[in-house]
């Protein structure tokens, strides 16, 4: 199992990063694959109750990768964390596999809950660089989180949510979708979403 999810993880890197030349290239360099595979080895022991190894390793890989992961969170294989550093991904979240998750962001909880205190992210989404997805609910398959959102209530399925806090600017349907994530020109569509909700925002301020 643990091979199979490296493989996932790996081909998920190379259909998401224009950059990604080869599965070695992957697998030597990215700081992403490295800090999933450390990461599915502290759940093995997290599993078995060996806690404290669980968090030796999640915090050496945490050192090497600047990627932080509570041995705890369960996450698919066929994930893909893009650059990586600052990524926060907290006790009780879960992610499906398909999901992108770019530079500094977070899936966290508010402190004020109980149990379920992190997300669960559906399959193919897109957390954008910086994004903070905080609490116990449910980001649906597909949704996209731009790039500085901070996102406190559950996401409907093709939804893309942005701005502070994070509201939802369109819904699309599973027939508008490609087949395959466009990695970095999702990305940019969603800060251009973001421009455009702000300067309507603004409009409408000033009428």
């Amino acid at each position: 199992m643990w091979f199979k999810n490296l493989r996932d993880d790996i081909k998920a890197a190379k259909a998401n990063d224009p950059a990604a030349r080869n599965s070695f290239e992957v697998w030597l360099t990215y700081s992403g694959v490295h800090a999933l595979s450390w990461h599915r080895v502290a759940h093995f022991f997290h599993k078995i109750k060996l806690k404290l190894i669980a968090r030796i390793i999640s915090q050496v890989a945490r050192f090497f990768t600047g990627i932080e992961i509570h041995p705890a969170a369960k996450i698919e294989g066929g994930v893909f964390i893009d650059h990586g550093m600052g990524v926060v991904i907290g006790e009780t979240a879960e992610v499906h596999r398909g999901t992108v998750i770019y530079q500094g962001a977070t899936l966290g909880g508010t402190g004020k809950e109980r149990g379920k205190r992190h997300p669960t992210i559906m399959e193919d989404v897109v957390i954008s660089a910086g994004a903070k997805v905080l609490g116990g609910f449910t980001v649906g398959k597909g949704a996209k989180i731009g790039a500085g959102a901070v996102v406190l209530k559950e996401v409907p399925p093709y939804a893309t949510v942005v701005g502070v806090p994070g509201r939802i600017v369109r819904i699309r349907t599973p027939e508008t979708e490609d087949a395959t994530h466009l990695g970095i020109t999702a990305t940019v569509a969603l800060v251009h979403e973001a421009k455009q909700a702000e300067l309507t925002a603004q409009e409408k301020g000033e009428e």
